[in-house]
């Protein structure tokens, strides 16, 4: 259903009381921010709260001066130096406690001044856990705690909330893929793939943050003596400057990090693994044999890493049940926006180089309307009629409302890939057309050479190190290439609404015993820009099961069925639909050297000759979520 008129009028309401706390808020420097929040905040630093196995975590609390009664908790764990507040901790720490609540830093495992082992996502099953029991029996806890953050921030509160703790009575997670293990078809394992390829953002993140040789306080160091040396030291060591974008082409992957003289860590040992190796469901991901029991407000985004499997865990947690009532309260807002990057919606916002409008959201009157839901039971703040999902449109360039994703009104249409078998590049012949093919159609051929890939240009990613810069870019550059296979729809007739998953199917064969193969959807404006709006790649090998890969027989036909895509768009009238097929997209993907061995370990490649081919009885198509209006 499309948004109600009083829907309209309660987020222009909302809208404007954000948009008066962020101006409240904007006049603060970073320092003006912590030096409020003294003013205002009752302060213990360098707690070291315990866990299960005697090991402290380093824990910062700030409480309203004055605070009459016990008080919710939010809580912000964080694998980042942010025991001095800076950025987004800075803020809400001040607007938490501006609103009545308790605000919690803690440093995982092994971070900072945190004792023990670093693990990726803290150990949220266990660390989690007790640092939600230790809260809820403080004096001045009222039993109830909030879980806040964006990306690492909020990715470990994923596996927690399976354990349904009943302290945890609300979560804001935001852009929290990272946090995913296996929902539905996505088996990305933590942002780690797409389709069994591996992301390189994970290797240049895993830089920055694994540091098996940190520097560590005695252990026996506690009490204000913890504290006062976390006044002037800081524990953050900074790593040399690396050229990614030079350094990216280096070949073992696997030894991405090593060959700078890195000691072995987190991605060492999770390249070794494939992406249905069991090993990856005894860390923090969440995985969708667990339930789910906390009522959760999700902000996700179109140009991030992993919306699909975002949007298919907030189906999940929605259809699951162990909880019902958590099961029953689940919210999504989707932004145009890279990751993490809600707080700059507005008027006339941009995404890379396409304009989107006014995109102006109440981010944060929502995230405390929410919180003030559950954990001050205030019913009235967040109202039962609160739209299920609400998301941005691109193109139409407005926001949109429904009780579920895809929206309700969504219903499946194919789009063929079709040509005269040369498709090759933008100036080829290729076309992409609601009917399908009748009989035999020429077959689409390219050469892909590892040595020379397709570049990334925008798109959905994120952390890794200006490597790929993340939003709405121009494709033409790349649909240039000869090695790009390029459909193309007529011009529209009237505008048409893309809402939901987007779906593939390719019909390919190849010389290679393993290749990748890439596919995006674009929209191209009457002018001829060719605006990216999502893209997937499959792994060959694992075109029937991640537990089983299975090798390509040169020359034979497969079919492959790429992870979905997950947008809304509307096309404008006199806009194209495009379909690009490649195999290769870098350096957001790791390259397949094709030969059918174990690509991370090795440095030498061959050249694949690959094909798609589209006849009547071995169709290729995209099959879209369309909106009627």
């Amino acid at each position: 259903m499309k948004t109600s008129l009083l829907a309209t009028l309660l987020v222009a309401a909302l809208a404007a009381a954000s948009a008066n706390s962020a101006q409240d808020l904007s006049r603060y420097s970073e320092e003006g921010l912590r030096s409020e929040l003294a003013s205002i905040a009752v302060a213990d630093t360098a707690l070291l709260v315990p866990m299960r196995d005697g090991v402290g975590l380093s824990t910062n609390i700030w409480r309203p001066k004055g605070a009459a009664g016990p008080l919710p908790t939010i809580l912000w764990k964080t694998p980042y130096n942010e025991h001095v507040l800076r950025g987004s901790s800075a803020r809400y720490a001040l607007e938490a406690v501006r609103n009545g609540y308790a605000f919690i830093v803690q440093n995982e495992r092994g971070r900072y001044f945190s004792q023990g082992k670093y693990e990726i996502l803290g150990y949220p099953q266990t660390d989690g856990y007790d640092t939600l029991s230790w809260i809820a029996k403080q004096p001045w806890s009222n039993g109830k705690v909030g879980t806040l953050g964006c990306s690492s921030s909020a990715e470990w509160q994923l596996a927690l909330a399976a354990m349904n703790h009943p302290a945890h009575a609300a979560m804001v997670p935001m852009s929290a893929g990272a946090g995913i293990g296996k929902v539905g078809p996505f088996w990305e394992q933590g942002n780690f793939y797409t389709g069994g390829v591996p992301r390189t953002l994970f290797a240049v993140w895993m830089y920055g943050v694994d540091n098996p040789l940190r520097a560590q306080l005695p252990q026996d160091l506690a009490g204000p003596m913890r504290a006062r040396v976390a006044q002037y030291n800081d524990l953050d060591a900074k790593k040399p400057d690396v050229d990614w974008k030079k350094h990216i082409y280096h070949l073992p992957y696997a030894g991405l990090l090593s060959s700078l003289g890195e000691p072995a860590g987190t991605f060492e040992t999770q390249i070794a693994r494939g992406p249905g190796d069991p090993a990856w469901k005894t860390g923090g991901l969440y995985d969708d044999s667990m339930g789910w029991g906390v009522p959760a407000l999700w902000f996700n985004s179109w140009y991030d890493v992993s919306i699909g499997p975002n949007m298919a865990l907030f189906n999940h947690a929605r259809a699951v049940n162990s909880d019902p009532e958590a099961s029953a309260n689940q919210f999504a807002v989707i932004g145009p926006n890279p990751h993490c990057q809600y707080l700059r919606l507005g008027k006339d916002y941009k995404v890379g180089e396409r304009e989107m409008g006014d995109a102006s959201f109440p981010v944060d009157a929502q995230i405390w309307a929410f919180f003030d839901r559950w954990m001050k039971n205030t019913p009235a703040a967040f109202p039962a009629t609160t739209p299920h999902v609400r998301y941005f449109t691109m193109g139409m360039n407005r926001w949109q409302s429904d009780t579920q994703w895809p929206p309700k009104a969504a219903q499946p249409v194919r789009m063929y890939l079709r040509s005269g078998g040369n498709a090759n590049s933008m100036y080829g012949d290729g076309q992409l057309s609601f009917d399908a093919p009748s009989g035999a159609e020429p077959t689409d051929r390219f050469r892909y050479d590892p040595a020379n890939p397709v570049q990334t240009i925008g798109g959905g990613d994120c952390c890794n190190g200006g490597l790929v810069t993340a939003g709405a870019f121009d494709q033409r550059q790349i649909e240039a290439r000869h090695d790009v296979l390029v459909y193309t729809s007529a011009p529209l007739d009237a505008p048409l609404e893309v809402s939901g998953f987007v779906d593939a199917v390719l019909k390919v064969s190849s010389s290679a015993r393993d290749t990748d193969f890439a596919v995006k959807l674009v929209d191209v404006a009457p002018d001829g820009t060719a605006w990216i709006i999502a893209d997937t790649m499959l792994r060959a090998r694992y075109r029937n099961s991640y537990l089983k890969p299975e090798l390509m027989q040169p020359g034979q036909v497969y079919t492959l069925k790429p992870t979905p895509m997950t947008t809304s768009i509307q096309f404008g009238k006199g806009h194209r639909i495009r379909i690009e097929v490649t195999s290769s997209d870098f350096p957001k993907f790791a390259r397949n050297l094709n030969t059918g061995g174990a690509n991370e370990t090795e440095t030498d490649a061959v050249v694949a000759d690959n094909a798609v081919h589209h006849s009547a009885d071995a169709a290729s198509y995209i099959e879209l979520p369309i909106v009627k209006h």
